[in-house]
């Protein structure tokens, strides 16, 4: 029992980093339409903004100041990354969804051969508190702190989404403007502005789950494709919780999570397919489209 506990708080902190990589592209794509195949460049420059900040963070100011210090560098990082890409490459392709599904694809493989050419292929450590590398003991499992550390991000981003879009008046400007731009704009609201919001938004919370990943799953290491790697699950929650549905992609996480996990655990460590448990979310989503074509939650916010 111990150990189907300890498997199944591992799926919901994997489900939460799955979100935080997801969320953005489900907002972006929710509120502009986009299908952004840069989002894991954002993730990637995220990670490597927190590892340059926290390397040149003296040891002396303690791990726990280092790695808030690394976080919110991921944080701007991926957002600088996003607002960039919306007003250089995104904002002159509108209405044009070829080409920015070929620009953004582009513009992911340009700069992570930038990353390599200057960084190597080999991964980089990321600081973090011996705490997070510690478990605690609860119930009789012992669960890893960097889980909760996941697992609270993830709650935390869901929770400010919901409010930013409900309660919030840039929210209220974005989803009217996703309705009738026109007579948006026609009252004296700057869209465009509102837009670069969302994109800048999305890119830090890509930012968080480049970070999270390396550090809960990745052994604190980041790698140039790491981001990638992280972008096709993305698509995946995105697609199977209904495209632009952020509530749907929470759930969507949290089933991808647990299913991959379990996979693993149960099937894969007993047939030596170590792979098994990405299969087991393929046909996850091969079956949620057989029975619900735009996927649990539509295609709204």
């Amino acid at each position: 029992m111990s150990v189907f506990v300890a498997l199944t708080f591992s799926g919901v902190a994997l489900g939460a980093i799955y979100f935080l990589a997801a969320s953005g592209l489900s907002l972006i794509y929710g509120l502009m339409d986009i299908l952004n195949f840069a989002h894991g460049l954002f993730m990637t420059l995220g990670a490597y903004a927190a590892w340059d900040v926290a390397t040149h963070v003296p040891v002396s100011w303690g791990a726990p100041f280092v790695f808030v210090v690394a976080l919110v560098a991921a944080v701007a990082g991926g957002a600088l990354a996003a607002g960039l890409t919306e007003v250089l490459v995104i904002r002159p392709l509108y209405g044009r969804p070829v080409s920015q599904i070929l620009v953004t694809i582009g513009l992911d493989l340009a700069v992570t051969g930038l990353l390599l050419g200057g960084f190597g292929s080999n991964s980089l450590s990321v600081p973090v508190p011996l705490w997070m590398m510690e478990a605690s003991h609860i119930g009789g499992v012992n669960l890893p702190n960097a889980d909760f550390v996941a697992l609270l991000g993830g709650v935390v981003i869901l929770v400010a989404l919901e409010w930013f879009l409900r309660r919030t008046r840039y929210g209220i400007i974005i989803r009217a403007g996703v309705e009738n731009r026109a007579m948006v704009s026609a009252l004296g609201i700057n869209v465009a502005r509102a837009f670069s919001v969302v994109f800048v938004i999305g890119g830090a919370m890509a930012g968080v789950a480049g970070l999270l990943y390396a550090v809960v799953f990745s052994g604190d290491l980041i790698s140039p494709t790491q981001g990638d790697s992280l972008l096709i699950f993305a698509f995946i929650v995105v697609v199977i919780g209904g495209l632009g549905s952020i509530r749907g992609s929470a759930i969507a996480a949290l089933m991808v999570g647990l299913v991959q996990d379990y996979t693993n655990f149960y099937w894969g460590s007993h047939s030596g397919m170590a792979e098994i448990g990405n299969l087991s979310v393929v046909l996850l989503l091969a079956l949620v489209l057989e029975w619900r074509p735009r996927g649990l939650f539509g295609s709204t916010l």
